[in-house]
C-alpha cells in the first residue's frame, strides 16, 4: 500500500496524545466541569488539565515507543481507547483495576450484549479511521542516537510541562487531587493502561498450582439427624429496593409474597461486580480482607463442603463461577443444548431446574447444597433476560444503549427481570417442597450486587467500592426453609432488618449444613448467631 504521508515519530506521537486528549475524553471532562463549572479562573485550569493530561500521554509514549513499535502501539492504544470512550461516555463507569478484571472475565454472550451502532460509530471514527492514516503514515527516521536525544527531550519538556503547570495551579490541583480523586480514573487512555499494567503481575503470579487449605478439621456434627437439601441461589445485580417483598411500589414479587419467605433488607455485597462478589462471598476472607489472588489460591466454601462428604453440584447460566467452582460438579445451562428454556432473547434461568429432581434422587445418602448462578438482570439488555411472557412492565427499553432510554424504560425492563427473578424462586421452592418428606430442605437467594439505573448519570455497576453508590451495594437477600427445617424463624425474622453482608454468607451455610471446623465464626452466622448452643449439641 503507498504512504500518503511522511511525519516524524515524534510529532506522531505529539499528534496521536492531542487526539486522544480532545476526542476521547468527553466522560473525563464531563464530569470534572460538574465540580469546576466553566466560569472564572476555573477556565484557565480546565485548559491546564486538558494539556497535563496531553503532556503525560506524550510522555508514556515516548518512553514505551520504539522505531519498530511506534505503530502498532499508537493503533493498538487508539482502538481500545476508542472502546473505552464510548463505554465511559455511555454508561458514566470508569476503568480501574477491578473494572479490567471484569473487562478481562466477560465472555462472548455478554460481549455481544454490550455491540451497538454506537459503539460501532466511536470504534470507526476514534479508532479506525485514525489507525488507518498513522498506518499509512511514512515516518521519518534519524539516527539511533538523534531519536534517543529527541525521545528524552520530548519525556523531559512534556514532564517540565506538567510539574510547572502543577505548581501554577495548585490551589485548583490540591483540591482536584483530594477531593475528587475517582475523576483520574476517568483520563482515557492513561486510566485503562495504568489499571492494565497492575492486574498484569496479579494475573500472571496469582496462581501457581498450589490451593491453600481451608477447614481441614471440616466434619458433619456427629449427632445431626436426618438429611438437609439446600438450593442456593445466587442473584446478578438484583437491588434490594425493587423487591416489593421489601416494600417497592410496584408488585414485583407477588408469588414470593405469598411463601413464608424472609427478607434481609439491609444487606451489602462484597464487591461492586460479578468478579469480586461472588468468589468473596463463598471465600472465609470477608470483604475487608478479600483479594482475587486469595480468592484463586485458597480453599473456598464449596472445598470445605465437599471435604465434610456434602454432596455439591454448581449450575451455571452466567459467565463462570469466576473460580468458586473449579474442583466441584459444574454444568453450564448458557447454551440450547444443556438448557430447555431458551428463545429468541437467550437462555433463561428456568433452564438450570430441568434434570434436578433426578440428581436429588440419585444422591442416595448424605445432604445435598446446590448452587444455581443466575443470568438475573444483567445489563445493559435487560429485556432479554426474561421470557416475553413476563413483560408486565412497559414500556420498556429494547436496546443495549441503556442512555437512549428514558429512565421509565429501563426500570420497566429491569423490574420485568425481577418479576422472572420471582417465578424462577418460586419454582425452586416448589421443587424443595416436594423433597420435604425426605430432606430438610431451605433456599437461600442472594445477589452478587446491585445496579446503577440512571442515577445521577450512572449506569450499570463497578464503580471502586469506596465510592460506589447504594445502589450498586446493597442487594437483594431471602431465605425460605420447609416446616420441618429445625430453626427459629421467629428468631431469625428479628434479625432481618440487621446490618448484614456477604461475610456472613461463609459461615451462615457451614452452620446449615451442620458442619464443625475452626473456620467457623458462629457471629457470622445470620441463622445461628446469638444463639447459646454449639454445633454439637442436637439440631
Amino acid at each position: 500500500m503507498r504512504r500518503t504521508f511522511r511525519i516524524t515519530s515524534g510529532k506522531l506521537i505529539i499528534g496521536s496524545a492531542v487526539f486522544l486528549t480532545l476526542f476521547c475524553n468527553f466522560r473525563f471532562f464531563k464530569n470534572t466541569t460538574d465540580s469546576y463549572p466553566l466560569v472564572g479562573n476555573n477556565i484557565p485550569f480546565l485548559c491546564s488539565l486538558a494539556l497535563v493530561l496531553a503532556c503525560l500521554t506524550v510522555a508514556a509514549l515516548s518512553l514505551i515507543c520504539t522505531r519498530h513499535t511506534i505503530k502498532p502501539v499508537l493503533i493498538g492504544l487508539l482502538a481500545v481507547s476508542s472502546i473505552a470512550a464510548y463505554f465511559m461516555d455511555t454508561y458514566n463507569i470508569f476503568i480501574d483495576r477491578d473494572m479490567a478484571r471484569n473487562i478481562m472475565a466477560t465472555d462472548v454472550n455478554e460481549t455481544l450484549d454490550l455491540i451497538s451502532l454506537r459503539l460501532i460509530v466511536y470504534f470507526v471514527f476514534l479508532g479506525l479511521l485514525p489507525s488507518v492514516l498513522i498506518y499509512k503514515t511514512s515516518i521519518v527516521r534519524g539516527t539511533l542516537v538523534t531519536e534517543l536525544l529527541q525521545k528524552t527531550g520530548r519525556t523531559v519538556v512534556s514532564l517540565m510541562m506538567i510539574v510547572c503547570l502543577l505548581l501554577i495551579f495548585s490551589r485548583f490541583y490540591t483540591s482536584f487531587f483530594r477531593s475528587n480523586r475517582e475523576l483520574r480514573f476517568y483520563a482515557n487512555p492513561i486510566a485503562w493502561v495504568a489499571a492494565t499494567a497492575a492486574l498484569i503481575p496479579i494475573t500472571a503470579f496469582a496462581h501457581t498450582g498450589e490451593i491453600t487449605p481451608v477447614g481441614t478439621d471440616a466434619v458433619k456434627a456427629t449427632d445431626a439427624t436426618g438429611r438437609r437439601l439446600i438450593i442456593l441461589v445466587v442473584g446478578e445485580a438484583v437491588r434490594a429496593d425493587r423487591l416489593s417483598l421489601n416494600g417497592y411500589s410496584r408488585e414485583t414479587t407477588p408469588l414470593l409474597e405469598k411463601e413464608d419467605i424472609v427478607s434481609f433488607t439491609n444487606l451489602y455485597s462484597c464487591g461492586t461486580s460479578t468478579v469480586i462478589s461472588v468468589p468473596c462471598m463463598f471465600s472465609s476472607f470477608g470483604r475487608k480482607d478479600f483479594t482475587r489472588r486469595k480468592g484463586d489460591t485458597t480453599e473456598n466454601l464449596l472445598d470445605i463442603l465437599a471435604r465434610a462428604g456434602v454432596h455439591i453440584l454448581w449450575r451455571d447460566n452466567n459467565s463462570s463461577s469466576k473460580g468458586v467452582a473449579l474442583r466441584v460438579p459444574y454444568e453450564d445451562f448458557r447454551h440450547p443444548d444443556k438448557n430447555p428454556a431458551c428463545d429468541d432473547r437467550g437462555c433463561h434461568d428456568e433452564g438450570m431446574l430441568s434434570g434436578l429432581q433426578e440428581y436429588i434422587k440419585n444422591q442416595k445418602e448424605g445432604d445435598i447444597l446446590i448452587i444455581l448462578h443466575q443470568l438475573g438482570n444483567h445489563g445493559p439488555a435487560y429485556y432479554k433476560r426474561y421470557p416475553h411472557a413476563f413483560e408486565i412492565f412497559t414500556p420498556v427499553c429494547r436496546t443495549n444503549q441503556v442512555e437512549e432510554c428514558t429512565v421509565e424504560e429501563i426500570g420497566n425492563a429491569y423490574d420485568n427481570c425481577i418479576l422472572y427473578m420471582d417465578y424462577f424462586l418460586s419454582n425452586v421452592i416448589g421443587l424443595l417442597k416436594r423433597n420435604a418428606p425426605e430432606f430438610e430442605t431451605a433456599m437461600i437467594y442472594i445477589s452478587d450486587h446491585g445496579e446503577s439505573l440512571g442515577e445521577n448519570g450512572i449506569y450499570l455497576h463497578g464503580l471502586p467500592y469506596a465510592i460506589a453508590p447504594d445502589e450498586q451495594k446493597h442487594v437483594a437477600s431471602l431465605m425460605w426453609f420447609s416446616d420441618n427445617f429445625k430453626i427459629n424463624k421467629a428468631d431469625l425474622r428479628q434479625k432481618s432488618s440487621d446490618a448484614l453482608s456477604h461475610d456472613y454468607l461463609f459461615h451462615t451455610v457451614l452452620g446449615l449444613m451442620r458442619i464443625t471446623t475452626a473456620a467457623y465464626n458462629r457471629d457470622l452466622d445470620i441463622v445461628n448467631k446469638d444463639r447459646q448452643f454449639s454445633l454439637m449439641t442436637k439440631w
